[in-house]
């Protein structure tokens, strides 16, 4: 396995707009290299996140897609330039009220709303971790935070012309319409036990159809994913280049900060 020396994330990369555990900015730099000589094509996000690789590499074109569907309603308003009137404090009490509000809008079927976005945005801030989890009923269940200080934004009117090509979509990442020289990067959920990302889990069968699902496009690909034997042994039995990385350990139960080890496979670059 090929590995590569840690690099600073770029100073230069726009701001994501969410907390986002486990984001992938710091990984922006090495990505570039391989966007650059690219850089007219599609990019393809089938599993977005909190959007810091593609506000990174900054393409004209993009697919943003993922399957919780409050990430991507947020994005979505982003697009129409949202400005959030919602009152936002950060004190528990009104944080319960705000979350209890959110998980209203989603059992009557209202989470595709400015309000809906609007909360998605104040809860995301407030949170413990920046987290994103929901329980079997699709329920945000994140606890408060206690942040000394949050600073809250509330006019997102610059990613008008950053999202003006860009087409955002929720569905499983199989049911998405690829060209054939899209650069797809996909970044799914660790191989770990905590899959709750959605109300859907991402287990063991989903990491081996994305595997085949990427292993059949055409254009450029870069996979990252925690480095266990298995990942590695999946992706090097399909053919991927596998290099390993250094990634901050930003959130951890145990205190643990030290690097966690991590992999890209790289496939048609």
């Amino acid at each position: 396995m090929a590995a590569v020396a840690d690099l600073a994330v770029s100073q230069t990369s726009p701001k994501p707009p969410l907390k986002w555990a486990g984001g992938k900015r710091w990984l922006v730099p090495y990505l570039i290299r391989l966007w650059k000589p690219n850089g007219e094509q599609r990019l393809v996000e089938p599993l977005c996140g909190g959007l810091a690789i593609s506000l990174g590499l900054k393409p004209q074109q993009a697919l943003i897609n993922d399957i919780n569907p409050h990430a991507i309603n947020f994005y979505s308003w982003l697009k129409r330039g949202l400005k959030i009137t919602l009152k936002m404090k950060n004190e528990a009490t009104y944080f319960y009220t705000r979350r209890a509000r959110f998980n209203e809008l989603i059992g009557s079927d209202k989470c595709e709303t400015k309000e809906a976005a609007s909360l998605f945005y104040y809860l995301n801030r407030t949170c413990f971790n920046g987290l994103c989890r929901f329980n079997r009923k699709g329920e945000f269940n994140v606890p408060f935070g206690r942040y000394k200080n949050i600073n809250y934004k509330t006019d997102f009117s610059e990613y008008i012309e950053a999202f003006a090509k860009w087409e955002f979509s929720c569905s499983d990442f199989e049911q998405l319409t690829l060209r054939p020289n899209d650069f797809i990067y996909a970044d799914p959920p660790y191989d770990v036990e905590f899959t709750s990302y959605s109300k859907e889990n991402f287990n063991w069968d989903d990491q081996v159809r994305l595997a085949n699902w990427l292993a059949r496009h055409t254009g450029p690909v870069v996979l990252s994913n925690q480095a266990t034997d298995r990942i590695n042994e999946l992706y090097s039995k399909l053919g991927f280049k596998l290099v390993a990385l250094n990634a901050p350990r930003r959130i951890s139960c145990t205190g643990d900060r030290s690097p966690a080890p991590e992999v890209l496979a790289l496939r048609n670059l």
